[in-house]
């Protein structure tokens, strides 16, 4: 294992610890109440920068893939998840046009740089099928400003629309933008009943006061 891979295992068994199981119930939720519309259950999905596996192991599709640095990942994935240990950067052990969806969540910003998420756009781009999509939910930086910074292994800093700009430019286009949906974290203590985030959902109109996270969807 290498030190980066050390530090992305102590950094994130100390950071969920306690919260697993209110974790997989609020990704429960999402999946059925925010994701679902471009989710179906024939499609091949890949959960980028999966972390413990609690939107993979749970979503309904043909084909489960989950890719992490962190080696730890392995253990917390259900047996039908193929899981990809590597850097997003490097090639994917995918055939092209051979996803339908790519998903990744609170993941871009622990890039180190730009460079990097250009060659897993590209990346993404050449592993999905024509018409798949990459669905993004991240911290906007314009909404959280110096609480983006509280977590160590944060990086890189985007909006939704320079997240749509890089797209582009690896031949995306953007299907869907939204610039505030969830609020910031669940990996600071907060857990609101869940009944609450159901609500939450519904009402679409209520994010701009609350979202913190945007919602970038990119088509092939």
């Amino acid at each position: 294992m290498s030190e980066e891979q050390e530090d992305l295992a102590r950094i994130y068994a100390a950071r969920f610890s306690g919260s697993e199981l209110y974790r997989i119930r609020v990704w429960k939720i999402l999946i059925g109440n925010l994701f679902a519309k471009w989710l179906k259950p024939e499609a091949h999905i890949l959960d980028l920068g999966c972390g413990h596996g609690e939107f993979i192991n749970q979503v309904r599709a043909q084909a489960h893939w989950a890719m992490d640095l962190n080696p730890e990942t392995a253990k917390h994935l259900a047996r039908h998840v193929r899981f990809c240990n590597q850097s997003c950067a490097d090639l994917w052990p995918l055939p092209p046009d051979s996803l339908d969806v790519v998903f990744t969540s609170n993941f871009f910003e622990h890039l180190p740089n730009k460079d990097l998420l250009k060659k897993t756009l590209q990346q993404a781009y050449r592993a999905l099928k024509k018409g798949g999509r990459l669905i993004a939910l991240r911290p906007n930086i314009k909404k959280v400003s110096g609480a983006y910074w509280d977590f160590w292994d944060h990086h890189l800093p985007l909006t939704e629309l320079s997240l749509a700009e890089a797209g582009r430019l690896c031949g995306f286009e953007t299907e869907y933008s939204r610039a505030a949906t969830l609020p910031y974290s669940m990996s600071q203590g907060f857990q609101p009943p869940l009944f609450a985030l159901k609500i939450y959902l519904g009402l679409p109109w209520f994010w701009r006061f609350f979202g913190r996270q945007f919602l970038v969807v990119l088509r092939k």
